[in-house]
């Protein structure tokens, strides 16, 4: 199903969705694959199990799998990531190969470019996160300037904010060990 300009134009494939204007326009043989929106998975060409909801959510994604991304700019940068789920404007937004993430919030994992089996729920949670792997924050800009730390578990708003390498934390409690 094609609805809009250029939607689904490559597509050589079956099993796919797109609603908006190039909308997975540049699909050849991925399928079951859903784009709602402007340029939403535009430059999908073998991606499968993809759904993108949103203004450019999952816009650059090429050959990434079982990616879901819902809000504008949601997942943008994404080329052969998979696993992903970014609710949110802008949440992954910088992922490119990273895999298994979860970010949820405006601007969560933000900075998330291979990072791997990070999860962020809150406001900027994350963000500044770009290749550390298996960090947990929950709440408003939980390890928000953490880049490349691992093992990391923050839960409460601000919880952690000041970590950026460091190993193995846990915090727990709004400011807890800022």
């Amino acid at each position: 199903v094609a609805v809009g300009r250029q939607a689904l134009q490559a597509n050589n494939s079956d099993s796919n969705i797109a609603v908006g204007s190039l909308a997975l326009a540049s699909n050849t043989t991925g399928f079951s694959n859903v784009a709602i929106g402007t340029q939403t998975l535009q430059s999908n060409t073998t991606g499968i199990y993809n759904v993108g909801v949103g203004h450019f959510a999952l816009f650059s994604n090429t050959i990434g799998t079982d990616n879901v991304a819902i809000g504008a700019l949601a997942l943008d940068a994404n080329t052969t990531g998979v696993s992903n789920i970014a609710i949110g404007s802008d949440a992954l937004g910088a992922n490119t190969t990273g895999i298994q993430n979860v970010a949820v919030g405006r601007g969560a994992l933000l900075a998330n470019t291979v990072g791997i089996n990070n999860t962020a729920v809150g406001h900027f949670a994350l963000s500044a996160n770009t290749t550390g792997t298996n960090n947990v924050g929950i709440g408003r800009e939980a390890l928000t300037t953490n880049t490349t730390g691992i093992d990391n578990t923050a839960v409460g708003s601000l919880a952690l904010q000041q970590n950026t390498t460091g190993t193995g934390n846990t915090a727990v409690g709004r400011l807890a060990l800022q």
